[in-house]
């Protein structure tokens, strides 16, 4: 490539916004935040994103899709305006989800199945969760093959367990620990922060009830000074009152 065409190509403006909104629906929004943040915590060194163009061949502003989340695998967490994969080491986000909404065409979801799977996409999920049906795909032979699974599927790339139920899916942590929505991570957070605020009362009533029984002891030591010194007062005046009578000649023993 001739330098006079790079600097063409630098200068290319990559849109990083279609000006529509993340979901069409709160369900659907509901599900893209709580398995963005779900993988967040899942992976803490690679990059996790929602709704984020991502150009795949430098030059072609009209090829992009936006995933409602991707996964980089070996890629850094941090800001991007969108995912320019040949400024990634050329490493295509592995892993895909798709949360539909009753807006999602057959046609419109077949163009994203076919651009994942000329771009490298190893793992390609899809969930309806208006009627509660998840489909999986997987890279075999060079395509994103359908996954016939029985029961629970484990990502490969990702650990995570996800189990289809009569109510919805549920997608478990590799801990075995579940995936939360943005309402279970708040009361999660607001009974952590309740749980710290009873320990830090409880350390400090304890703190306090030792400062009154050390102030109690300090209290009980120098009234015991107070009592020694008296009677070493007192001991004090009567010698100085033998001392005076021996000067005076009399025994004191005697008096």
């Amino acid at each position: 490539m001739s330098k006079e065409y790079q600097d063409l190509d630098d200068e290319v403006f990559y849109p990083e916004s279609d000006g529509k909104p993340m979901a069409d629906n709160t369900l659907q929004y509901e599900w893209i935040v709580m398995i963005k943040e779900g993988l967040e915590v899942e992976l803490p060194n690679d990059f996790v994103a929602a709704d984020l163009f991502w150009y795949p061949v430098k030059g072609n502003t009209n090829l992009h899709y936006a995933p409602d989340v991707m996964v980089a695998l070996g890629r850094p967490k941090g800001y991007r305006g969108s995912y320019k994969q040949w400024e990634e080491n050329n490493v295509t986000p592995q892993v895909v989800f798709e949360i539909l909404s009753p807006r999602n065409t057959a046609m419109e979801m077949h163009r994203k199945h076919d651009f994942y799977n000329s771009y490298g996409v190893q793992e390609y999920y899809l969930y309806d969760p208006h009627n509660n049906e998840f489909l999986v795909w997987q890279r075999e032979h060079d395509n994103l093959s359908p996954v016939d699974f029985v029961g629970g599927w484990v990502s490969p790339l990702l650990g995570i367990r996800f189990q289809p139920t009569t109510e919805k899916l549920q997608i478990f942590h590799r801990d075995g620990e579940p995936f939360l929505s943005y309402l279970q991570v708040r009361e999660t957070a607001q009974y952590e922060r309740a749980e710290k605020e009873k320990e830090r009362a409880e350390k400090e009533k304890e703190r306090a009830e030792k400062e009154r029984e050390r102030a109690e002891k300090e209290k009980e030591r120098a009234e015991k000074e107070v009592a020694l010194a008296k009677v070493q007062e007192e001991q004090a005046e009567k010698n100085r009152l033998k001392e005076k009578l021996r000067q005076l000649g009399i025994d004191p023993d005697s008096v």
